[in-house]
């Protein structure tokens, strides 16, 4: 039988079984295998909370991932019955009847299937499981094989106690919401009764509230958050709160007050994301950093590849700095749109996008001041960013034929596929872009676009003055 005919049979035989909730309940103890991932995904999306809960307690696997089945909105309700369900043994509980499950990953991710596939029976792994924290199940494992083996380390009773620990991975949103406050308070009970057993592993932070966040603090592992995103936080407040958060490979400020950026807090601010060896992506909004960002990417890491700088007042001294800084020759991606950077001079930009030309796929320059004659001077570099798969200058003062002649020059790179321009000047009333915008002319730039597109036969590259 074919494997598509099983897995819809499994498929049927699950949501039968979902018919009648205490009759499932009182099956799982005998169910097969096989059937714990078609049911469970049948419960999670039908909202089944109770057989939820009590397949978590008997879950036959090692890890359980949810992202695959999480819509956009995310579902406190369930994920609390998740938790619920966990076997959590206390430490000095010395029964050998232990629960398989020992990681219950609660993070959005869609790169995961509900359970990882099984490599070694005698030593299970899943990919997800925390890295970092010296509370683990991957360093208690270390740990534990240094003293079987090697003779250092742990006494054994310490170990034995330790070996029962159970990993919740999460990315958690730290604001006023009740709700989010509510799972919260729900997350740091379950870590406080549970504190030798229960690993509560933190990957993503959201962060809109920090008062809120300084009352769940005590009970989160910093050192395993790998991507933290706050906003409106004074920039000492993040140097201080985060020293232990040294494993970052993304951070996420918006709407930084103005004086947090000067001084000392800067100062501060800068030893601490020395600190971060593994960042990769770096996004700013609402930070001012005129003519300071030489201090920043000093400190960044040379392999630093994303970088959005929006409305972050930079001026043409600040992309020379990017233009003679390391990490230029390795960006992916960059957006240093709403600045000024083209009021004085271009040629720092120039720069920046010859080093990126083998590296670069998305760049954003909106509202720059990017005039005709600039974006003249910048098309050669351009035209040689051969990995360049989306292009963004919308709300520039470019015309029409600044727009054929770009057309020309990027027809070539075959990894593009997307790009956002401006409404040419002469489609406003009185050429610029606080005149009324004339339906028809635009419309007529559309059809010109179009056609000049298939006569160079680059029919698969989308021009659009919308971002998706």
């Amino acid at each position: 039988m074919e494997e598509t005919a099983i897995a819809t049979l499994l498929e049927l035989a699950a949501k039968n079984l979902l018919s009648n909730e205490t009759a499932a309940i009182h099956a799982l103890e005998e169910l097969p295998r096989v059937l714990f991932v078609p049911l469970f995904t049948a419960a999670f999306l039908g909202r089944h909370t109770k057989i939820l809960k009590e397949m978590v307690r008997v879950w036959p696997f090692y890890c359980l991932h949810i992202g695959t089945l999480v819509s956009n909105e995310t579902d406190y309700e369930i994920l609390e019955a998740l938790v619920d369900g966990l076997q959590i043994l206390p430490a000095q509980d010395s029964s050998t009847c232990e629960p398989k499950l020992r990681v219950l990953d609660l993070m959005q991710d869609q790169d995961y299937e509900v359970t990882c596939p099984v490599i070694r029976k005698r030593v299970p792994l899943c990919t997800q499981a925390c890295i970092y924290s010296q509370h683990s199940i991957l360093k208690i494992e270390e740990e534990r094989h240094n003293v079987i083996c090697l003779g250092i380390g742990s006494s054994e009773p310490e170990l034995l106690s330790a070996w029962k620990i159970t990993e919740v991975l999460v990315d958690l949103s730290v604001n006023d919401n009740l709700i989010q406050k509510q799972f919260l308070s729900f997350l740091c009970n379950k870590v406080d009764e549970n504190i030798e057993s229960l690993h509560l592993c933190c990957r993503g932070l959201h962060i809109d509230s920090m008062p809120v966040l300084r009352t769940i603090l005590p009970f989160l592992d910093l050192g395993c958050t790998d991507h933290l995103e706050v906003q409106e936080a004074d920039v000492s407040e993040i140097a201080t709160d985060f020293t232990q958060m040294i494993h970052l490979n993304s951070l996420i400020l918006f709407n930084i007050p103005f004086k947090a950026c000067k001084g000392r807090k800067f100062t501060d601010f800068l030893t601490w994301v020395e600190k971060l060896n593994n960042l990769q992506e770096l996004i700013f909004c609402s930070f001012n950093l005129r003519n300071r960002l030489h201090r920043l990417l000093r400190v960044l890491p040379s392999h630093f590849d994303t970088l959005y700088l929006s409305f972050c007042s930079l001026s043409s001294r600040d992309v020379m700095s990017l233009s003679q800084s390391s990490q230029a020759s390795h960006l992916l991606q960059l957006n240093l749109s709403n600045n000024q950077i083209f009021s004085e001079f271009y040629e720092p930009f120039q720069t920046v996008l010859e080093k990126a030309s083998g590296t670069l796929r998305h760049l954003e320059v909106n509202n720059c001041l990017m005039t005709d004659s600039v974006l003249s001077a910048l098309l050669p570099a351009l035209s040689h960013c051969s990995q360049l798969r989306i292009l963004s200058f919308t709300c520039n003062p470019i015309t029409m034929p600044a727009l054929r002649s770009l057309l020309q020059h990027l027809k070539p790179l075959k990894m593009l596929k997307n790009v956002v321009y401006p409404v040419p000047l002469h489609c406003y009333e009185r050429g610029d872009f606080h005149g009324r915008l004339d339906q028809q002319k635009f419309a007529e730039v559309r059809a010109q676009l179009k056609v000049m597109l298939h006569a160079v036969q680059r029919a698969d590259m989308s021009w659009t003055t919308c971002p998706n």
